[in-house]
């Protein structure tokens, strides 16, 4: 995953410029999100993306063919660059780089609490709040509960974690006391 990331960055930043030069960030988002949402379907790859006997070219043309009148003639230019590049696999990792540079520029984030137990909205509005105001951005929050944290919460915000369970505790407590 991390040699994915590491190949979609510089295509996903080149994408992101050159929406943002052009002011066409959503439809460039909208779009590479349908592309990489064909891309990654197991029937696609399986069939046609991993078949050595499917040239390059036939590949994009499948793809553009797929997604139809959605894509502009720059993100199949796009397209078309980074297969020629043996990239196209890389396509969902490339728009879920261009989604979080996207998120940074609209100064967004997406929050992800697991809490032992189900927050009420009080709680989840105390939380995005607090966040909102310590990040200086707009938070989305998702919840997930997961009775083995024994109580407390998990944040996870964009490369951020924080624990605050108890299990977590507990296993600091352990780490310490065994070292």
């Amino acid at each position: 995953m991390a040699e994915t990331t590491t190949i979609a960055r510089p295509y996903a930043k080149a994408a992101f410029e050159f929406a943002v030069e052009h002011q066409a960030l959503d439809d460039w988002s909208m779009m590479l999100g349908t592309a990489a949402r064909v891309v990654a379907n197991e029937d696609m790859h399986r069939r046609v993306l991993g078949n050595p006997l499917v040239s390059s070219a036939q590949k994009v043309d499948l793809v553009v063919d797929v997604c139809g009148d959605v894509l502009n003639d720059d993100v199949r230019n796009f397209l078309r660059l980074i297969t020629q590049k043996g990239r196209l696999v890389a396509l969902p990792a490339i728009a879920e780089q261009f989604e979080l540079l996207k998120a940074q520029q609209e100064k967004r984030m997406d929050v992800s609490i697991v809490s032992a137990f189900p927050l009420d909205d009080a709680q989840q509005d105390k939380l995005a709040s607090a966040l909102a105001k310590r990040l200086n951005r707009e938070i989305s929050i998702t919840t997930q509960v997961d009775s083995s944290l024994l109580g407390g919460v998990i944040l996870r915000a964009g490369d951020t974690v924080i624990d605050g369970s108890v299990r977590g505790r507990l296993n600091r407590l352990h780490e310490a006391l065994s070292a």
